[in-house]
C-alpha cells in the first residue's frame, strides 16, 4: 500500500465535459479516492449524485459556482474555498471564466463499492450512462 501519491504523471480520463486526473484509484484504499478534476472556460460535469459517496472539493485555482440540492441552489467558488457534497446530493460546479482546477476526494460510506470497484470500472458505467466514448475518454483510441 502506497502513503504518498506524487501528483506529476496522473492517469487522465478527459470527458466532454471535464477532466479527471487520478491521483489514487478506490482500488488502492478502503474507502476513498482522489481526484484533481480540471474544467475548461464555462465548462461543468454533468449534474449527478453519489448515493454511496461524501466528497469533499479543495478548489486550487480558478472560479466556479457550484450548483446543488433538489432546488439547484448556487454559490460561487474560488481558489482556497473547500465544498462538501453529501451522499445523495445533486451537484455540479461550472468554471467561470478561465479554467478551474479543484481535488476531489471521494469518501465512501462503509468500504469502496463492489460495482465499479476500480476507477475504470466507474469511467466505463459512466460512458454507458451517457453515451460517450470510452475509447477517446481514456485516450485508448489514439494512434500513437
Amino acid at each position: 500500500m502506497a502513503f504518498v501519491y506524487p501528483t506529476g504523471k496522473l492517469k487522465r480520463y478527459a470527458f466532454p465535459t471535464h477532466i479527471n486526473d487520478i491521483i489514487y484509484c478506490r482500488s488502492a484504499a478502503e474507502c476513498s479516492e482522489a481526484f484533481i478534476v480540471v474544467l475548461r472556460p464555462g465548462k461543468a460535469p454533468p449534474r449527478h449524485k453519489h448515493d454511496d459517496t461524501e466528497q469533499v472539493f479543495y478548489v486550487l485555482s480558478g472560479r466556479g459556482v457550484l450548483t446543488i440540492g433538489e432546488r439547484d441552489k448556487r454559490y460561487p467558488v474560488k481558489r482556497g474555498d473547500v465544498v462538501l457534497v453529501p451522499p445523495g446530493t445533486w451537484h455540479s460546479i461550472q468554471s467561470v471564466g478561465g479554467t478551474m482546477k479543484y481535488l476531489a476526494v471521494d469518501c465512501f460510506s462503509g468500504k469502496r463499492p463492489k460495482l465499479e470497484a476500480t476507477w475504470d470500472e466507474h469511467v466505463r458505467a459512466m460512458c454507458r450512462e451517457r453515451g460517450w466514448d470510452y475509447r477517446q475518454v481514456t485516450g485508448k483510441g489514439k494512434r500513437g
